[in-house]
């Protein structure tokens, strides 16, 4: 009896040292706009290539010139005034204002 008690301490206790997994973060976020990936590009510093995604499903990749706070493709699924907002936003905390 003692025997299967400790038994079942150590393997609590083992199991409570195992790391946690991890949960994922939206990544930042503005309204219903989120960008996953944020990436600078190799050639221009200041542009940053952002993946978005909205709540009704549309991804995208675009490009945000932080000098002329402009984003690329000017038309797409995914709402111009949010994606352009948190364009830059990113900027903004990436240190890229222009």
């Amino acid at each position: 009896m003692i025997r299967r008690l400790l038994l079942m301490l150590c393997l609590a206790a083992w199991i409570s040292l195992l790391p946690s997994p991890a949960l994922a973060s939206p990544g930042l976020c503005t309204g219903p706009v989120c960008a996953d990936d944020i990436t600078r590009r190799a050639k221009n510093h200041w542009q940053l290539v952002m993946r978005l995604n909205d709540q009704q499903g549309h991804r995208e990749k675009v490009v945000m010139d932080c000098r002329a706070k402009v984003l690329s493709p000017r038309a797409g699924q995914v709402d111009r005034g949010y994606a352009t907002a948190l364009g830059v936003r990113a900027c903004r905390l990436a240190n890229e204002e222009g």
